[in-house]
């Protein structure tokens, strides 16, 4: 009988963080199939396309944060499975990254106050447990 010495399995306190990736990867990819679901509808892809063209780069913009949200929270989730020693200082990055686009909703997006707040309670909530978690990992 061989004995093949494997890394522990993810477990514990590290789900919690591993949960928030997921969710977050699967909310951004929502959000993009939102935004390209205006292309397919022709009413609102006319409707982009014949008002001026700011309108037309907020959707873009919008649709390429997204995108590099999706990304990197894709990245993070990778080398957090991978257990990564780059994974703190990106961890903690990509939930700085949350809080600010969360700040960039409450501020700039056409949307109700209670909903924006709570995206954004939601976020420095994440960041105020989750930091504190990722350091009892490499400690």
């Amino acid at each position: 009988m061989s004995l093949t010495s494997s890394a522990p399995r993810l477990g514990g306190w590290l789900l919690l963080p591993l949960a928030w990736l997921i969710l977050t990867l699967l909310t951004s990819a929502l959000v993009m199939v939102m935004y390209m679901s205006a292309l397919f509808d022709p009413a609102w892809r006319d409707l982009l396309f014949s008002r001026d063209h700011a309108f037309l780069t907020q959707w873009g913009l919008s649709l390429a944060t997204s995108l590099l949200v999706w990304c990197y929270s894709a990245w993070v989730t990778w080398i957090f499975c991978m257990r990564s020693r780059r994974l703190p200082r990106h961890y903690i990055i990509w939930l700085l990254l949350t809080v600010i686009l969360a700040l960039k909703t409450f501020a700039f997006s056409p949307v109700a106050d209670g909903a924006a707040v709570r995206s954004l309670l939601m976020a420095l909530l994440a960041a105020a447990i989750l930091v504190p978690i990722s350091g009892v990992r490499n400690g």
